[in-house]
């Protein structure tokens, strides 16, 4: 079932996007990767341009757009720059999605319209012994009067250094395993809780990557997020929508890839012609770029049977696995194009492909993937 045809309205959308990110974000990704940090003009200004409320309701300050709004802004900023990208992509795709779907009226009203204003926010469910397996949670939640009091650790939570809230998940009942698992609605500067070490990562450097500490930290009873007991339920399906944002990226950051070694490959001349004009780099060019084309397919068909309301987990897997595959052999290969100035840093496809390679280990990897495939192909 396919259903990726664009719009005129989405056509505009994704080309405005795209026209900020090379006029107003480009000029910027290299001092940001090189520093390991988000430039905060460029955060104000996702907000001021409504990327980073995509699909919240109007009625909290969001555009009110569809979930495939959001894959479309995804994908258009990660040509550019995939950590920019991935900001915007954890708070439309994860964390407003989550408080979208799964949130109180009052819940909504505060934290909607804080999201949508100027609060970045993150999604804390990984820690140091729970990864593909998401559901070991370390981190306790103690009821205490009108409070859950919360103590852990959570590891790789994005967008960390830059949020104000966190949908964050802890166990409230450990011997009842998963199913004690509760979401939570957590402020940075509710007590006990902090930011801890800022990873140093290989790629996506300019995406802050950090650990949380909870010491102590209470939570008031009413910014449970749906009920208690039940934030494997919310984990899982956010997550499930959270892959299509990824494939989003990955798209993205290829068809980036692919444009600089097209770009490329028409200017550098070797025995008196372009390297273009030698039928070994069409033909690597041509298959990348067949490459892009299946791959945002994928992506765009699952974005649209989950706006349509059709099941869209085994299309989604397929999405994520496909396209991150698919980014990192571009991106690397992108590099060969280039020659030996592929890996400096006088050109953007090294950092491409330190980038990519993020996209086939997190929110699922690849084996992840293609364990959701089989499941339903042998169902």
């Amino acid at each position: 079932m396919s259903l990726t045809h664009l719009n005129d309205d989405e056509v505009m959308f994704r080309d405005t996007v795209h026209r900020f990110a090379v006029e107003e974000l480009a000029p910027h990704v290299r001092r940001m990767d090189d520093s390991a940090a988000m430039d905060k003009a460029l955060v104000r200004r996702l907000f001021e341009l409504g990327l980073m409320s995509v699909e919240i309701p109007e009625e909290y300050g969001g555009q009110g757009g569809s979930f495939f709004d959001c894959v479309l802004a995804i994908e258009a900023l990660a040509t550019v720059d995939p950590s920019v990208a991935v900001m915007a992509d954890v708070q439309n795709t994860i964390v407003n999605n989550a408080i979208v779907r799964w949130g109180s009226d009052a819940q909504k009203r505060r934290y909607l319209t804080l999201l949508a204003l100027g609060t970045v926010g993150a999604y804390a469910l990984s820690e140091a012994g729970s990864g593909s397996d998401a559901f070991a949670l370390a981190t306790t939640a103690v009821e205490d009067g009108d409070s859950y009091v919360l103590n852990g650790r959570k590891l790789w939570i994005s967008n960390a250094a830059e949020a104000g809230i966190f949908v964050l998940f802890a166990n409230s009942n450990p011997s009842a395993g998963y199913r004690g698992i509760t979401a939570f609605l957590v402020e940075r500067a509710f007590p006990g809780f902090s930011v801890g070490k800022k990873e140093d990562k290989v790629g996506l450097r300019a995406s802050s990557t950090c650990e949380l500490i909870l010491d102590n930290c209470r939570v008031a009873k009413e910014n449970v997020l749906g009920k208690v007991g039940q934030g494997y339920k919310v984990a899982i399906e956010t997550l499930n929508e959270g892959r299509i944002g990824i494939g989003a990226q990955m798209v993205g950051l290829a068809q980036g890839a692919l444009g600089h070694a097209v770009a490329y490959a028409k200017q550098r001349k070797q025995f008196g012609q372009t390297i273009g004009s030698f039928q070994g780099v069409q033909f690597d060019l041509a298959k990348m770029a067949t490459d892009v084309e299946a791959a945002r397919l994928l992506v765009y068909n699952a974005a649209r049977l989950r706006d349509a309301g059709h099941p869209f987990v085994t299309e989604a897997a397929m999405a994520k696995y496909f396209s991150s595959e698919v980014a990192e052999r571009i991106a690397s290969k992108a590099i060969e194009i280039h020659g030996g100035v592929g890996v400096t840093k006088d050109y953007p496809v090294e950092k491409l492909w330190r980038d990519s390679k993020i996209g086939r280990i997190y929110e699922g990897t690849s084996n992840i993937q293609l364990m959701t495939i089989a499941k339903k192909l042998l169902a």
